[in-house]
């Protein structure tokens, strides 16, 4: 499952292999942007070696990644494997308060309810007479 500790890997592939990201060139693309730093440091080298030990800090979406290698896989895996390569020091997503609700009430828009259907159909045959 894992290379031995002395062993180094591209910093794209580790990545991919992780689970950051869902394609290899997506990675690549990430690194050769600059927005990757490797202990600190900012890398645009698609080949830049990385080990065990070494701390990774990238953005993915609108929050920032603070990673140290574990362990180097040989295959892109299972999630359980990937995850078993990293250890996550990023601190946690902040809720935001400005976030609407994932279900909203019913506000009088979308389809009528069937006691909304009713009354209208009464409303309508009120105003026919």
């Amino acid at each position: 499952m894992t290379i031995k500790t002395n062993a180094k890997l591209r910093v794209d592939k580790w990545l991919w292999h992780a689970r950051f990201f869902k394609t290899r060139s997506l990675a690549a693309a990430r690194v050769q942007a600059g927005t990757v730093r490797i202990n600190g440091d900012i890398t645009q080298k698609r080949a830049s070696t990385i080990s065990p030990g070494d701390v990774l800090t990238f953005a993915q979406g609108d929050h920032i990644r603070v990673i140290q290698i574990d362990a180097l896989g040989t295959r892109r895996g299972p999630a359980p494997e990937a995850q078993a390569l990293y250890t996550d020091l990023s601190p946690p997503e902040p809720r935001s308060k400005d976030k609407p609700p994932e279900n909203p009430a019913f506000e009088g828009k979308g389809r009528p309810t069937k006691r909304d259907r009713r009354q209208l159909d009464l409303s309508k045959s009120r105003h026919l007479e």
